[in-house]
This record gives structure tokens, sequence and C-alpha cells, in this order.
């Protein structure tokens, strides 16, 4: 089943990263989405999005999937901060969304929920954290880096193994995420088209960068 679930979103195609900063998190997505591995459906698609005011989610996997579990998860949050009159943790929200994967992935169904996840928020303390979430449901807290079961991974954790340094400021998180997405869209066919930058600090979130890829062709020389 797990390596199964591995190879699955190894085909589905994207590059995500999560870098922890001295000062909060640094998230970041591709654009690009495929249908097995081979066929580009969306140029312009966004892998990193905003949930509320607290919490991002960058996402690999089954885009359909995805798109689902964003609006489950909002809905999900807002109704546990009515019934109990408090914000959630980032902690609660990462369990909801690993209840949720670890739930669907078990049911019985032809096309089984497929997503991985990078969740970065802030408390209310301030303090900022990001987790990873496998497909399978497990929630892993990141104390460095982690770009989940995303096709890019082993480029982008191949770069960052060489390139990371604990306690980075956020201008040097911000620059190597971008880097990692760039280096994963160099040789990744799942990966392209563009960057999304997301910063969470104890502040609040900001999206510091929307790059989108251009090529031309032109006569050689």
């Amino acid at each position: 089943m797990e390596e199964e679930l591995k190879n699955s979103i190894l085909k589905t195609g994207t590059s995500i990263v999560g870098i922890v900063c001295k000062e909060g998190v640094v998230l970041a997505g591709d654009r690009k989405v495929t249908a097995g591995g081979h066929i580009i459906m969306n140029k312009n698609t966004k892998k990193v999005v905003q949930i509320n005011n607290y919490l991002v989610l960058a996402a690999t996997g089954s885009a359909s999937d995805i798109e689902m579990l964003r609006k489950i998860v909002s809905a999900e949050l807002k109704l546990k901060e009515l019934r109990d009159r408090k914000r959630p943790s980032v902690k609660e929200a990462v369990n909801l969304i690993a209840m949720i994967s670890y739930r669907n992935i078990r049911q019985p169904s032809m096309i089984p929920f497929i997503a991985g996840t990078l969740v970065a928020g802030y408390n209310e303390n301030g303090s900022v954290e990001l987790y990873t979430i496998e497909p399978a449901g497990s929630a892993i807290k990141v104390e460095d880096y982690d770009a989940n079961f995303s096709s890019g991974m082993p480029y982008i954790l191949g770069l960052l193994e060489r390139q990371y340094k604990k306690n980075i400021s956020i201008e040097e998180g911000i620059k190597l995420a971008i880097e990692s997405i760039k280096a994963s869209s160099e040789r990744d066919t799942g990966s392209g088209y563009g960057i999304d930058v997301f910063v969470i600090t104890k502040e609040g979130i900001k999206q510091v960068s929307k790059q989108k890829a251009s090529f031309e062709y032109r006569e050689e020389n």
C-alpha cells in the first residue's frame, strides 16, 4: 500500500517546498497540472493556497482531491472555532487534515483519495509551525525543510541538503524556495510554468512572489 501510494503521487506531478526560517516559514509551489504524467492539463494552477487568516496549505496529488480538501478543511476549522469559541491551533488544524487523509485513503473506492500536503501557520501565541502530512495520514512537524511526495522532491531535497542552513532569514528562505522550484522544474516533467511563494510569520500571511514562466522559439545562430 505504501509503495503504491508513493508511486501514485510521483505520477501526478508537482513541486512544493516548505522551509523553516528564523522568523517564520516559507511555502512555495509550481503551477503545472498534468494527467498521467504526460499530458499538460493546466499551466496556471496554484499549488499553494491560503485556507484562512492563519493557515496556508501546499499540496501534491490529484487536483480534484486537493480542491475538495481545501474546501472541507476551511469549513471544518470555521465550525470548530464557532463550537469552541476560540481559534484552532496550527496543530489542531494539521490533525484535522491528517484525519481526513487517513480516513479517505482507507475507504473502499475505485478512485482513492490521494493528496499529500505541507501545512504552515501561526498560533495566537506568535509561534509559527510547519507540518508535512503524507497521503496516508501521518503528520510530522518539520524542523528544517520538506517537499512531501511531490514529483520534484528528489531535486528539491538534493538542493536543500547542500544549501539550507539552520536559522536562515526569511529573505534567504524566499530565495532558496524559488531556486528549489526552478531546479525541480528544469528536470521534473511534472513541474513548471510558474512559482508562488508565501511567507508565514507571527505578523500574518503574505504572498511575496508570483512568477509566470514564458518560453519562446528563436532561430539559432
